[in-house]
């Protein structure tokens, strides 16, 4: 007959029981280590996220078994192992970013806790060790930190470009008050001349004749004209900057229309030679009738006002461009002015006695622009100038 049970037995079994269910039932991974860094248990979740079995682990030295190597593979010494220090020298140990491996050789980023273990004496006899897979709290770290990185990048962007905005908006406003400036300085010259002329009329009445009255009144309506077209040529820059122009292609025969535009020259300045010349009889395009017209119109009226001698017009169609040139022989542009020559109200050292309001060019550029097309001016003093237009067919 079997002796009966002591009840204190009894009851350690059902605590070693109840530690057992709790060891198994916990998601984490736990196991202990005698003095060597030998496994004394391991419950099941630790045992699956290595990919070992239970009692395969039994006896072998943890730390070569998931412990053996650093995250960048480089050897990890047992020394140096938190994990060993707890039990040698019985101080606990939290660790937060470290690695460990699985049987297949595949590392995953771990945190662990590493408890000195003590008999009922007291004495250190090995250590517990706690730990969870935190690959997916690193993924979702990794995830948060490129977002704020992206949030960051974004920010600095939006950053950049209000500075560039606001550097864009004070570099207009110093343009258009600078423009300003230059339209009040264009309209005062024509504006005392035409002041001078009225009160010379009125002081000196009686003693002018006739053709000397004729004189400032001419002069008056030379004035009034020049202003009335400054006045047309910056309504023009106005629209083009606030984009009040719209482009209105339609098909047209470019050389016929060349050809009519010289032929209103040649009517409106007889002493004048005009050349016309085109490589092609026909030439179908689409383009902007008004923009065009102007274009040329102010490039022409330009070679006239210029050059006393023939100027020569030609077009010409290589592959998908168009090329306009316009070329006389008149007293050109001074080196220094070529690169002010779009520049509105700047004109040529040279030709300040002759009439102009300087802003033809400026519209001519713009207007080349709104057509996607090119522009390019070269020119030597005394010998002429050539204006080259470059559009897509």
């Amino acid at each position: 007959m079997k002796p009966k049970p002591d009840r204190t037995d009894i009851e350690l079994a059902n605590l070693r029981r109840q530690h057992q269910l709790i060891l198994n039932s916990v998601g984490e991974g736990i196991y202990g280590l005698d003095l060597q860094g030998n496994v004394t248990f391991v419950n099941p979740a630790a045992a699956a996220i290595i990919g070992w079995e239970m009692e395969d682990l039994i006896g072998k030295s943890m730390h070569a078994v998931l412990h053996h190597s650093k995250a960048d593979g480089s050897v990890y010494p047992s020394e140096e192992c938190p994990i060993y220090a707890a039990f040698k020298n019985g101080v606990r140990y939290r660790v937060e970013n470290e690695v460990f491996w699985r049987k297949d050789g595949t590392g995953f980023p771990v945190e662990y806790i590493s408890t000195p273990m003590h008999d009922e004496k007291g004495k250190l006899v090995g250590a517990v060790v706690t730990f969870r897979d935190i690959t997916q709290r690193k993924l979702g770290e990794s995830i948060l930190l490129r977002a704020n990185e992206e949030l960051e990048q974004r920010v600095q962007d939006r950053t950049s470009e209000l500075s560039q905005a606001n550097q864009q908006l004070k570099q207009l406003n110093e343009a258009r008050s600078r423009f300003v400036l230059m339209v009040c300085h264009e309209f005062r010259n024509p504006l005392n001349n035409i002041s001078f002329s009225v009160s010379s009329l009125k002081r000196y009445e009686c003693q002018l004749s006739p053709r000397q009255k004729i004189e400032y009144l001419s002069d008056i309506e030379m004035n009034i004209e020049r202003m009335t077209q400054m006045t047309d040529e910056l309504l023009v820059i106005g629209k083009i900057d606030t984009e009040k122009i719209h482009l209105e292609p339609k098909q047209l025969d470019l050389v016929e229309f060349c050809q009519e535009l010289v032929a209103e020259f040649r009517q409106t300045h007889p002493d004048r030679q005009i050349e016309f010349k085109s490589d092609r009889e026909r030439l179908k395009i689409e383009i902007d009738y008004r923009l065009l017209r102007s274009i040329l119109s102010n490039v022409l009226a330009n070679a006239v006002k210029y050059s006393q001698q023939s100027i020569q017009f030609t077009l010409s169609a290589t592959g998908d461009r168009l090329n306009l040139t316009v070329e006389d022989r008149g007293i050109g542009i001074p080196i220094r002015d070529l690169g002010q020559i779009f520049e509105p109200f700047h004109r040529g050292k040279n030709v300040s006695n002759i009439p102009g309001t300087g802003l033809g060019l400026n519209i001519v550029k713009r207007f080349v622009t709104l057509l996607n097309g090119e522009i390019d001016i070269s020119s030597q003093v005394d010998r002429g100038t050539k204006v080259q237009l470059q559009f897509r067919l």
